[in-house]
């Protein structure tokens, strides 16, 4: 296993757990191009490489330089929000033809800090056998990735990653990277509701999508409460994202609500109880090699923090379980009895997804 840094980084956003269960999903029937979803919309510019040398370098940037040729560092310009974005892009071998890509959002953090999916798991060593792209958008702290009806000075000013990520950049980056028209996007914690929530707004876009420990309702009043809690760590507000609890833009993000749009996107949805299992001991690999003031501290906030937070969505996705089968949409459940919110139990999610991705993508191999 490739090593990566153990100690329990700020927990990100605000799963359930019963015993695991898979129901397979449909075959995915994503048929809108880049194109169409972007209409008139202006496009990103793509570069690869390293930028603002002036700058301090990134923490990610490390974990890119020593991946290999196949990992790189691209950046997209976003028109609506007027920067530069940075990404994390595992690449497919160029043989293989084109490939399928997967967007990999990161939490809370958005990839600025140390919470993020390049620094926390093996998400590098894991994708580059699959031979398949895999983009991480490495901005993004506490936005929701959706787009904003307020601009917040303390994030950056616009915050439209909506628009950015579903019409700005698929078109652009998918020609670099010789995608193949398929695609899947995946979150955790805070993006874990995102990667619901992008199916819906844009229904034929994706084959596939994963949740790890999200919550898809937001417009209830505990997980608007959810919705303050993540946000004020960015001085920022639910207001601000999408105006007034249960207005017109806050129930257009509202996952639960909108949830009979996800009919035909391939589903992988996860969570846990909130007690703690084998990423949680103190023999776990998380806590490898601390000393004895540390590990307490980090099985504390893991078990604790994490316990707390994983609990506190289980109601969420035991009512998104209940509306999807309810409208008879299948999905792939991964409904662990142990697991708090971290790193550990998405690293697993990595491996629990990709057989839901695999096969919307028709890359299982039926005669093995």
């Amino acid at each position: 296993m490739k090593v990566f840094r153990r100690i329990a980084a700020p927990i990100a956003a605000l799963g359930i757990a019963l015993s695991a269960i898979t129901t397979p999903a449909a075959a995915g029937t994503a048929d809108l191009t880049p194109e169409q979803v972007a209409g008139d919309t202006q496009l990103s510019t793509i570069t690869e490489g390293a930028k603002y040398p002036e700058e301090p370098a990134p923490r990610w940037r490390a974990y890119v330089n020593a991946s290999g040729d196949r990992v790189k560092e691209m950046w997209a310009y976003s028109p609506s929000m007027d920067r530069d974005v940075p990404m994390v892009v595992i690449t497919a071998e160029e043989s293989a033809g084109p490939r399928p890509v997967i967007y990999l959002l990161n939490g809370g953090d958005g990839g600025e800090g140390n919470a993020n999916w390049v620094m926390q798991t093996d998400v590098i060593d894991f994708y580059l056998d699959k031979n398949v792209n895999v983009v991480i958008p490495m901005e993004g702290k506490f936005s929701y990735y959706t787009d904003w009806v307020e601009e917040n000075a303390a994030l950056g000013g616009k915050q439209m990653w909506e628009t950015f990520l579903v019409k700005e950049l698929p078109g652009p980056l998918e020609a670099e990277l010789n995608g193949d028209g398929q695609r899947a996007i995946a979150g955790m914690s805070m993006s874990a509701t995102t990667s619901l929530l992008f199916p819906q707004h844009f229904p034929g876009f994706y084959d596939a999508a994963a949740s790890f420990s999200g919550c898809a309702a937001t417009s209830q009043i505990l997980p608007w409460e959810y919705l303050k809690l993540t946000l004020d760590r960015g001085n920022a507000t639910p207001e601000q994202m999408w105006g007034p609890r249960g207005g017109q833009v806050n129930v257009y993000n509202d996952a639960l609500i909108n949830s009979d749009k996800l009919r035909g996107t391939d589903l992988y949805i996860s969570n846990a109880s909130g007690l703690s299992g084998e990423w949680e001991s103190a023999g776990s690999p998380r806590f490898e090699g601390l000393e004895q003031p540390v590990l307490s501290l980090a099985m504390t906030e893991t078990i604790v923090t994490g316990g707390i937070i994983e609990a506190a969505t289980n109601k969420c996705t035991h009512d998104l379980k209940a509306k999807l089968d309810r409208s008879g949409i299948p999905a792939d459940w991964n409904l662990r009895p142990t697991g708090t919110h971290s790193w550990g139990w998405w690293q697993n999610d990595l491996r629990g997804s990709w057989e839901t991705f695999e096969r919307s993508f028709g890359l299982v191999d039926e005669s093995a």
